[in-house]
């Protein structure tokens, strides 16, 4: 991989991370129609995606450390202990993400071998794409839209953690689930997307950095320079696509996505027909010659 397909890849990352069209699925179709060709792997989007997680942590700074001290401070043991009562919202919210992190590394764990292979046939990117698509759009129609983050419940926690956990199959999207989720629970738009957002620090570190230090790179993939060129951009572009979604979601309907996403699904069935794409992503992780 060139450093400008790395570029090209990490601005990509940046400008599909938090939106709910999927960065995983961009990634596995631009790194077949890049001049190298094939599938960058999952091991690559894991690691750029540390760069698109840090910029959540510099935006939701305050609101971190707000929920770190406080969930510290409402714990029975250390130096700290019972400085904050339990039902503290800060507090509760700590326990929430933890929780709600849960699912995502269970199955990520019990699947990793699909999820790095069979998972990423673009076939079934294609219909994660859409299927998605149709369900984001029932939930942003139907869905009540009235309950804030401060009513977050344990079993929402879970429940989004579990919508959470999908998004390791390319194609659904790890905000479009959870955002969906959240809109199925009642919550409003910019409830589910910084709910969203502050869900996935944990799994996307931890999945990030696992590849990063575990990571057995096959022949053709992406070298070390190149995936951290990727994740600089990433986090560079991230950080303006979390602040322009978050005023876009208090706005507008998730429609445009909706539509985005149908297409984008269409144009993967076409391109595997005639010969654009190849469903396997063979070129970057088959051993070469």
């Amino acid at each position: 991989m060139t450093w400008w397909e790395a570029i090209v890849l990490g601005v990509l990352q940046g400008l599909t991370e938090f939106l709910p069209i999927s960065s995983s699925a961009h990634l596995r179709i631009a790194g077949d129609l890049l001049p190298g060709g094939g599938d960058p792997g999952a091991a690559f989007t894991a690691i750029t995606q540390i760069g698109t997680e840090a910029a959540v942590v510099l935006y939701f700074r305050k609101d971190i450390w707000r929920i770190i001290r406080a969930w510290v401070g409402a714990l029975p043991v250390g130096p700290w202990k019972h400085t904050v009562p339990r039902a503290d919202p800060d507090a509760r919210m700590g326990w929430y993400i933890i929780i709600g992190s849960v699912p995502i590394v269970v199955f990520g764990l019990l699947f990793q071998d699909a999820i790095e292979t069979s998972l990423r046939h673009l076939y079934i990117t294609a219909a994660t794409l859409a299927g998605f698509a149709i369900l984001l759009g029932v939930a942003d129609r139907l869905g009540r839209k009235r309950k804030q983050l401060g009513e977050l419940t344990l079993r929402d926690g879970l429940l989004f953690g579990l919508a959470q956990s999908m998004a390791l199959i390319p194609g659904v999207s790890r905000s479009g689930g959870t955002i969906t989720m959240g809109l199925v629970l009642g919550y409003t738009r910019e409830a589910a997307a910084r709910y969203s957002f502050l869900l996935a620090i944990p799994a996307v570190f931890g999945s990030g950095f696992y590849q990063l230090f575990t990571a057995d790179p096959a022949p053709g993939a992406p070298g070390g320079g190149a995936t951290a060129i990727a994740t600089v951009a990433a986090f560079a572009v991230g950080f303006v696509v979390i602040i322009g979604f978050l005023k876009i979601v208090s706005t507008y309907s998730y429609m445009p996505f909706v539509i985005y996403r149908l297409l984008l699904a269409a144009f993967v069935v076409y391109g595997i027909w005639v010969g654009l794409l190849d469903p396997l992503g063979a070129a970057a992780v088959q051993p070469t010659p």
